[in-house]
């Protein structure tokens, strides 16, 4: 017996003239050609429900608004509510399909939260989806607003709301770090700068300055964030206002207010925030801050773990697999190698962003979607990426104490420590004879008698290389010519 399996279809029109739909499909017409048109990056809204939940907000929130100035019917502003809310609890975003590289400057992603809401909302009401004599993606769902302000405040939103996933991140791997800082509190090892040696410092500070160079931006982010909370809903097509009716805007965010409970504002000159897109310049600008202090963290936890036998050795990185198909027993750093890479897409990104805001021409930049997919995309990839170098690299790294003893001892660094109480260029003439001799600064001193071993144990006491301190050491008073003399003879 032959089964018919033809999809049953609806059709819709619009400018641009007539389509079949999926006869079930929550999406219409215009959503429909988005997606034809736009098969882009691979990615769709759906992939970002924090973006759908931006959209659900803000199309509830003028919904009250345009109920309450007498554009809607209960029955219509009560499914709207209804659908809004699934919206928000992620039970329509299948029917979310536009690609978040797209033309047309979010109409497209406009009216497919248009056309879900109505379609939706004519479902609650108890007709089918495309009736939409009784339920308008445009007169009702779009109601008071255009894409130039919906839009925007939608990506606002869903930014605001996926940014606690990378606040979280950031915390949890601020407090990795200063758990290893307090752990490595009493291990000195040898500070660098420039590459060369430096003076001693501890482990604990090493990974304490890791900590709180993130902690910055932490805070900031959370500051930038806010920004996010001011938007320009009423704004309509270019800042004026058109088809809205007085009042609405305020009606508009006090309902916005009411549903999140977030400080939401009004932008003072709608007109100059409908072009404006200085806020995602500066969040992509703070992610890149962010991404720049990782990088740094990173390669000082590769140079560090370097070796095993011939580099410096300090620090035993968890192994998590094998380094290579040819040398056996080699384990690379590979968590933050991974890391930097991420990083580095997200500095690119910040590119991106930068071009795509300078392309503001007069009331509109249609350049958004590039933008918010960009900033968007950064925030996955920072999230994911503390989680796994906090996860499967900083939880599990062990000092090598006897490596970083090693390196003290035998650093010519440690000179620094006497020039206090022998002046810098006596101090320079021992670290010449150590250079010459290899011996240490500690046994250079003390053969030739420029400060008694007590003197010296202090003076190079680790606790007072790495803080301040006030001794009180008198030198012997003819250290210059006792060195001077040494040195002659190595000539």
């Amino acid at each position: 017996m032959a089964t018919n399996n033809k999809i049953k279809t609806r059709k819709e029109s619009d400018l641009i003239g007539t389509k079949e739909l999926p006869v079930d499909a929550l999406y219409g017409v215009q959503s429909l050609r988005g997606f034809e048109n736009f098969k882009i990056s691979g990615e769709t809204m759906k992939d970002y429900p924090n973006f759908i939940k931006g959209f659900a907000i803000t199309k509830h929130g003028a919904a009250i608004a345009n109920y309450k100035q007498g554009k809607l019917t209960k029955e219509q502003f009560d499914a709207i509510v209804k659908a809004c809310k699934e919206m928000y609890d992620g039970k329509l975003d299948d029917n979310f399909l536009s690609d978040m590289i797209q033309g047309g400057a979010g109409t497209t992603m406009n009216m497919n939260a248009n056309e879900v809401i109505a379609n939706r909302g004519l479902q609650i009401m108890g007709h089918q989806p495309g009736e939409y004599k009784y339920l308008s993606p445009n007169d009702h769902i779009n109601a008071s607003q255009s894409t130039n302000d919906a839009y925007p405040t939608a990506f606002h939103f869903g930014l605001y709301l996926k940014t606690q996933e990378l606040i979280d991140a950031l915390d949890a791997i601020i407090k990795s770090l200063e758990t290893k800082a307090k752990e490595f509190k009493n291990i000195v090892k040898m500070g660098r700068t420039q590459l060369q040696d430096a003076v001693p410092m501890t482990m604990g500070q090493t990974f304490q300055a890791f900590a709180d160079s993130l902690k910055k931006e932490y805070s900031e982010l959370k500051r930038i964030r806010e920004g996010f909370l001011t938007i320009n809903m009423g704004a309509t097509a270019i800042g004026t206002g058109i088809c809205s009716e007085p009042g609405y805007s305020k009606l508009c965010v006090e309902a916005l207010r009411e549903i999140t409970g977030w400080n939401i504002k009004l932008d003072k000159n709608l007109i100059e925030a409908t072009s404006d897109t200085g806020i995602l310049v500066a969040y992509s600008d703070e992610m890149k801050q962010i991404a720049l202090k990782s990088i740094k963290i990173c390669n000082d936890l590769r140079r560090m773990g370097s070796g095993p036998r011939c580099g410096l050795n300090e620090l035993f990185l968890p192994e998590m697999q094998p380094g290579s198909s040819i040398m056996p027993g080699k384990v690379n750093p590979v968590i933050p190698e991974v890391m930097n890479q991420l990083c580095y897409k997200v500095i690119g990104e910040n590119t991106t962003v930068m071009l795509a805001s300078e392309n503001a021409q007069f009331e509109l930049n249609v350049m958004e979607p590039i933008m918010v997919y960009s900033c968007f995309q950064c925030i996955n990839l920072l999230t994911r990426g503390f989680n796994t170098l906090r996860t499967l690299c900083i939880d599990g790294i062990r000092v090598n104490e006897a490596r970083c003893e090693k390196e003290v001892r035998s650093s010519i660094g440690v000179v620094t420590a006497l020039n206090p109480f022998i002046g810098y260029k006596n101090s320079t003439r021992i670290a010449e004879i150590a250079m010459k001799t290899d011996k240490g600064v500690y046994d250079i001193a003390l053969e030739n008698g420029i400060l008694t071993k007590k003197d010296l144990d202090t003076i190079l006491a680790p606790k007072n290389m790495i803080q301040p301190v006030n001794l009180t050491i008198t030198p012997n008073p003819k250290t210059k010519e006792i060195l001077e003399d040494v040195l002659s003879k190595l000539q």
